[in-house]
């Protein structure tokens, strides 16, 4: 199997997936947000194992737009895809599948894995110091064993299910129209200090500092990145709520065997 792993992680979650899946089958790993020729890699390779955070059980808008750029390449790819969530998505990993024609027909294994809450601003799914050890820890232990099962050519399928459709078909709905709102919902509160971290860190290159104003162009995915970094807590995405405890990640040497 020539594989390579292609992953877009907003705050981190995706990317442990994803670079421990790559350590486990000696593969090759690559954010999507890097300058590399994609194309040529893709070219490269028969098997792309794919990992991102599902929103509302969808694929997010920068991973669906990297698909569609690259569409050629990923054709006739088998595919190993591992969403990361909140709780449950359904069929939030079968969402990917659905992007590319007969892409269902080619997947080798699908699985969600329950990962810590990064929306530091809300109050329905209030952070969780508990889930900084007990999830990564769970979804390690969950990998290893997948790795293993690849290996041996077992075939799983998770959110295949007429179950996982329903319960995706309820999040889903509403999303497109959350997601159209949220690509202008970025907000700094006075307390910014135009420092521009914001700037630099956002994958969609949705801000800039303009005459020393931060001025967005209706580009947000959504991914909290800024929201969790910002050094005064200014930033806020969609919801309006200013965060008092920002989500910084986890310690890996804390939650592996």
């Amino acid at each position: 199997m020539r594989m390579t792993v292609l992953y877009f992680s907003g705050t981190g979650n995706s990317k442990f997936i994803a670079s421990r899946f790559a350590e486990n089958m000696d593969a090759e790993c690559h954010s999507i947000e890097e300058k590399i020729d994609f194309s040529e890699l893709l070219h490269r390779v028969d098997t792309v194992a794919v990992v991102y955070p599902i929103y509302g059980s969808c694929v997010p808008r920068i991973m669906r737009e990297f698909v569609e750029r690259h569409m050629d390449a990923f054709k006739e790819k088998k595919l190993i895809i591992f969403c990361t969530q909140m709780m449950f998505s359904g069929d939030g990993a079968r969402a990917f599948a659905r992007l590319i024609p007969h892409g269902e027909e080619h997947v080798l294994y699908a699985e969600h894995f329950n990962m810590p809450n990064n929306i530091c601003n809300s109050r329905v799914f209030p952070m969780n110091e508990k889930e900084l050890v007990n999830k990564p820890r769970k979804a390690a232990k969950r990998l290893d064993e997948i790795c293993g099962e690849i290996r041996n050519g077992v075939v799983k399928k998770r959110g295949w299910n007429a179950f996982s459709a329903l319960l995706g078909k309820t999040q889903n709905v509403a999303y497109p129209q959350i997601e159209e709102k949220a690509r202008h919902s970025f907000h700094a509160d006075d307390s910014c200090i135009r420092c521009g971290l914001c700037v630099r860190l956002c994958p969609m290159k949705n801000l800039e500092i303009v005459k020393g104003q931060l001025v967005q162009k209706d580009n947000c995915t959504v991914c909290y990145r800024c929201v969790n970094a910002c050094p005064k807590q200014a930033a806020t995405v969609y919801l309006k709520a200013k965060p008092k405890k920002q989500y910084k990640g986890f310690d890996t040497d804390s939650i592996l065997y």
